[in-house]
């Protein structure tokens, strides 16, 4: 048994990628789900959508791949982070839909503890700041929503699990209640430090201790799945959240290492070792991924937005049809112009968590026009980065200004936006030959903990890469063009 499957259940869809004895993916099936708004600010899945597409793809990837069940060694899961589900033990039946991520129901009870003094305790114990995007929030207003939950909760009657949790219950029949230690990480009820469930926090919060999955490392057994899946039982041998799972896909195992995946959003993470470093900057203090007991720590930062800008420029603007587009565009752009876009099209993430300002531009003249807007939007993802980076080196000093930044996700594919970001940031930017690092970090967890891969430092010689991007323009032109930044942002925060 030499291949290894790797589940990546998304945010928007669910995927299945299959891979072979050396790393490389030869079969995939993705499919997509219905997202819920049922009131402003609220976001849900049906967590039945998630359990039948991940089972639906992840045997349609086997079967394309011409494979049996008997053929996989592992599975690997990688998940969307923070979603809430909770679910009744005997039967399975979710007690209501899946809370996603990006759910804001919880603002005002953020607000309530955090005036009461708690904002402290949480990020001291957990590395996150009190936000309605953690889990912990919306397990607790689940609990309060429904009678008697709680206590059905503390008997044991229902379960609570991000989504890595809920799959691996539903593929393992009901016998495994379990996640690893990154997903637990993004809860806010689990202490990064002392690597367990806060008691304190749980008490703050009214939630059961009898409902939370047990928490394993990021390559363990997450037992076997049942055999009428596959038509062979597999086991589960790899769980990390996506941007962890990116992580390791990049093979980022040595403090300083820098990974960036951009998508609709993006993520920044920082390896500290097993350092947690405290942000002075509002970036998250997290758990990158864990083996043999011990864990990794990070330092993370998000964007709001970087794909979505593009997004933007075709939906909204109708400059574009097609992402691929942008590049000519901003290539053909008037460099005496020095048109500035803030898109803070849902607030501002990472440093500066400003949930209420709004996009803007900056510098617009006659003569701006598709090209120049174009441009505008590229290099806002490159300028939101070096945000991301400078705050990071701001808190933890060993990490080198120029550090090599590897990126990943679908915006790293265009190669005028990989260069600006080299220029902004005045370091190499790294782009792989496999930008399907998410699934790939997955699919090593697991493949390395059945003995079909090799180990970290093996697989870390291993990462392959397709283009390096190194700085062409002078430092002092990119930190003029950053101070302009940094007066927009503030112009933007002010209104």
């Amino acid at each position: 048994m030499t291949y290894v499957l790797a589940i990546d259940q998304g945010t928007t869809s669910s995927r299945a990628i299959v891979f072979d004895a050396s790393l490389n993916p030869i079969a995939s099936a993705q499919e997509e789900f219905t997202q819920h708004f049922p009131q402003s600010g609220w976001v849900e899945h049906e967590p039945s959508d998630l359990w039948a597409s991940t089972a639906a793809t992840a045997r349609g990837a086997v079967e394309k791949a011409g494979l049996h069940g008997s053929d996989i060694a592992a599975i690997g899961i990688t998940n969307q982070r923070e979603t809430t589900v909770v679910w009744d033990k005997s039967t399975g039946k979710p007690l209501h839909r899946a809370i996603v991520w990006q759910d804001r129901r919880t603002s005002e009870l953020c607000e309530v503890l955090r005036k009461d003094g708690h904002e402290k305790l949480i990020s001291r114990q957990t590395g996150l700041l009190l936000d309605p995007y953690f889990s912990g929030t919306k397990l607790k207003w689940l609990l309060d929503s429904y009678d008697g939950a709680r206590e059905r909760a503390a008997r044991g009657e229902l379960l609570f699990g991000t989504v890595d949790s809920y799959l691996i219950w539903n593929l393992t029949s009901g016998k495994v209640h379990a996640t690893d230690a990154t997903n637990a990480a993004r809860t806010m009820l689990y202490d990064i430090h002392k690597g367990a469930w806060s008691s304190e926090i749980c008490d703050l919060f009214d939630i059961p201790r009898a409902m939370l999955p047990e928490v394993r490392d990021s390559a363990a057994s997450f037992g076997m799945t049942r055999s009428d899946l596959f038509g062979a039982e597999i086991p589960i041998l790899g769980v990390a959240g996506d941007q962890q799972a990116a992580t390791v896909g990049q093979a980022c195992f040595d403090p300083g290492m820098l990974k960036s995946t951009y998508g609709t959003g993006c993520f920044a993470l920082l390896n500290t070792g097993d350092t947690p470093v405290t942000s002075s900057n509002r970036l998250l203090t997290t758990i990158a991924y864990q083996l043999n007991g011990k864990p990794t720590y990070a330092l993370e930062g998000s964007i709001f937005i970087a794909g979505a800008v593009v997004q933007w420029l075709r939906d909204g603007l109708n400059i574009i049809r097609h992402a691929e587009e942008t590049h000519p565009l901003a290539e053909q752009a008037d460099r005496s112009q020095e048109l500035i876009l803030v898109p803070a099209f849902t607030g501002l993430g990472a440093p500066y968590w400003n949930a209420t300002c709004r996009g803007a531009v900056y510098g617009l003249s006659r003569n701006s026009g598709p090209a120049e807007f174009a441009r505008a939007a590229l290099e806002s993802v490159g300028f939101q980065t070096r945000d991301l980076l400078e705050a990071m080196h701001s808190d933890w000093p060993q990490s080198p200004a120029d550090a090599v930044l590897r990126v990943d996700g679908g915006m790293s594919a265009n190669n005028w936006t990989m260069q600006f970001l080299a220029d902004i940031l005045q370091a190499p930017v790294d782009r792989p030959k496999v930008l399907e690092t998410t699934a790939l970090g997955a699919a090593w967890l697991a493949g390395m903990q059945a003995n079909v891969y090799p180990s970290q430092t093996e697989f870390a010689k291993n990462w392959s890469l397709e283009q390096r991007f190194s700085p062409m323009s002078a430092s002092d032109h990119a930190d003029e063009r950053y101070a302009r930044w940094k007066r927009a942002v503030s112009s933007t925060m002010a209104v």
